[in-house]
């Protein structure tokens, strides 16, 4: 993410944009990182992976309600598409991304 690149321009973007919500100390989120390089990797640029540390940026956390971590949001066009809590599989953030496209 470019630093001066404000989260709402970021996810205002005609291509979908998966957000991670995720902390350097929470297990599930480092469970979750290999799964998000998979889906970069078969989506190429159909998709931007975001990842943004809870700890460093808690007032967008709080303002979008992430209440648990990881936090995956997919947005397209500044919307919310879809979010889901939790380890998600692989096909899983394909499909959403995908719908999308």
């Amino acid at each position: 993410m470019a630093a001066k690149s404000s989260f709402s321009e970021i996810i205002k973007s005609q291509t979908p944009v998966l957000v991670d919500f995720y902390a350097d100390w929470c297990g599930p989120c480092h469970a979750i990182a290999p799964i998000l390089k998979d889906v970069k990797r078969e989506l190429g640029d159909k998709v931007k992976i975001v990842k943004i540390d809870v700890d460093k940026n808690n007032q967008l956390a709080s303002k979008l309600q992430v209440r648990s971590i990881p936090t995956i949001m997919l947005f397209q066009n500044g919307e919310l598409k879809w979010r889901a809590m939790g380890v998600q599989p692989k096909e899983v953030l394909k499909q959403q991304v995908e719908a999308l496209l």
